[in-house]
């Protein structure tokens, strides 16, 4: 019923195609297991990603993944069809610094930026799947957001790394 959601919430999470299949099954396993905890004071689908959520960072925990995004994970810099060339190469380049600032962040940040941003997830439902407040779901979204805006500034000036020297 939820598969799909969670199919891309660990593909978004982990960047691991090859893995995520694996990790989908076990997130089902964990589910049936747990079903006859489940109290509906929340939704079962908020439920559901939240054990997601857990599965995804025991994956974490275990392997330090490099990872890398699919290149339709962001819509964050407009389409490169209409552009000349050098345009179409810019965008291209900024959409991937942008992928790779997202995967350097911490995976608390990370997990907000992609049920947030990407997802589209409502604060609500966010904070269910994370397991807090609303309150915390907004300060680290903005927390989250402003260090992307960061790097991406960095990078606009042509700051290697998008990385700030202390």
């Amino acid at each position: 019923m939820y598969y799909r959601d969670v199919y891309q919430f660990l593909l978004f999470f982990t960047g691991d195609e090859h893995s995520v299949e694996d990790l989908t099954q076990e997130v089902f396993m964990k589910v049936l297991k747990a079903l006859p905890q489940f109290d509906e004071r929340a939704s079962l689908k908020t439920w559901i990603l939240h054990i997601a959520k857990n599965v995804a960072i025991d994956q974490h925990r275990r392997k330090r993944l490099s990872v890398v995004f699919g290149n339709n994970l962001l819509k964050l810099i407009p389409a490169a069809k209409d552009r000349q060339p050098e345009e179409a190469f810019q965008a291209k380049e900024e959409k991937e610094y942008i992928e790779s600032a997202i995967l350097k962040l911490k995976p608390k940040y990370r997990m907000i930026v992609i049920l947030r941003g990407v997802k589209e997830y409502s604060v609500k439902e966010t904070a269910e799947i994370l397991g807090c407040s609303e309150a915390k779901v907004k300060v680290d979204f903005h927390r989250a957001i402003k260090m992307l805006q960061q790097k991406l500034q960095t990078y606009m000036r042509g700051g290697q790394d998008g990385e700030r020297t202390k």
